[in-house]
């Protein structure tokens, strides 16, 4: 799975057909009168020490995706490896134990924060669960953590309202690197934040990646975004993930119309500079719960084939390392 260039042994996290079904309830008796098709069959692959972003808009699946990585929620089918051992299979103590590895930065920098807890003690709780050290040592390490985030010693004593937008993202990323994992998933950790406060956080998440040998599953709307710190690039659209390619790759060379419209849609900052026309495109409202039977872009897909009505695309390598599911690339 992912790219093919890429040794077994360099790969961190490999995810095979994962699938995340939610019902749709209604009636008296809530039964189940369908599902809302979040995950549907993705398959990809993260390297060690690298990024690989999964762009897509809201509604598409990539948090759902994310969380059932680190089972936060449980998925219904398929597998997921960490370092080559099945993750489902895990119970308790090994469960526990690989939790270490895996952590979130959630895109929420409040709501992801206790606010009746101090930072140090936000920073300090994984530690504490897992019995890392003396009260001395986890002191300690907080203010190690702290200060490798750019934030003062004197922040552990206070509360996630005395701080900014930005600050409160950084305490998550200290709590995220306080047990030392070797994968993080980045749940549009900027998405909430001011443009140049933006800057900020992407540049120290590059500089922990360099340090501690990160690898990060970077989830984010705004492709713009994705191309200054990852390597590869996944794009999901309705629970599928519908072209993958190098960073470098997708930019310059996308196929699928639907990466197509996101990349038109990034605004271009220099005022001098005419955005092409958008592409006449057909307009629809779905969900993963409404398919259609053939390809899920087909009825926004300015391009369509009546076969793309009927019948659905794999996603299958057109070149090396660039994956694609469309049927009118050849």
């Amino acid at each position: 799975m992912g790219c093919r260039m890429a040794e077994k042994k360099d790969i961190l996290v490999e995810v095979k057909n994962l699938k995340k079904y939610f019902p749709v309830r209604r009636g008296l008796l809530h039964r189940a009168v369908g599902y809302v098709r979040a995950v549907d069959g993705v398959s990809l692959s993260i390297e060690r020490g690298k990024t690989l972003g999964l762009v897509g808009e809201t509604g598409s699946g990539k948090t759902t995706l994310g969380r059932a990585i680190l089972r936060l929620i449980p998925p219904d089918s398929g597998e997921i490896l960490f370092e080559g051992k099945d993750i489902l299979s895990l119970r308790g103590k090994e469960l526990k134990a690989l939790r270490q590895q895996m952590q979130i930065i959630f895109q929420d920098p409040y709501g992801s924060l206790n606010p009746r807890m101090k930072a140090g003690d936000i920073i300090a709780e994984g530690l504490r669960n897992f019995r890392r050290g003396s009260k001395a040592e986890i002191r300690s390490r907080v203010g190690e953590l702290l200060k490798i985030v750019g934030l003062d010693l004197e922040s552990a004593n206070l509360y996630p309202h005395e701080f900014s937008g930005g600050q409160r993202q950084r305490i998550g990323i200290a709590r995220a690197l306080a047990l030392n994992p070797g994968f993080i998933v980045c749940d549009e950790p900027v998405s909430s934040l001011d443009v140049s406060i933006q800057a900020q956080i992407l540049n120290l998440l590059s500089d922990l990646q360099s340090r501690f040998g990160l690898a990060y599953l970077f989830i984010a709307h705004d492709l713009s975004v994705v191309e200054h710190i990852s390597e590869r690039v996944a794009v999901m659209y309705l629970g599928k993930v519908v072209e993958e390619a190098s960073n470098r790759e997708l930019y310059q060379n996308p196929l699928h119309p639907y990466t197509r419209e996101l990349l038109e849609s990034i605004p271009v900052p220099d005022p001098s500079i005419k955005s092409p026309a958008p592409r006449e495109k057909k307009s629809a409202d779905l969900t993963p719960q409404e398919l259609p039977s053939g390809c899920g872009f087909f009825p926004r897909c300015p391009v369509g084939r009546p076969e793309c009505r009927q019948k659905v695309p794999h996603l299958r390598e057109v070149s090396p390392g660039h994956r694609v599911a469309c049927h009118i690339i050849d």
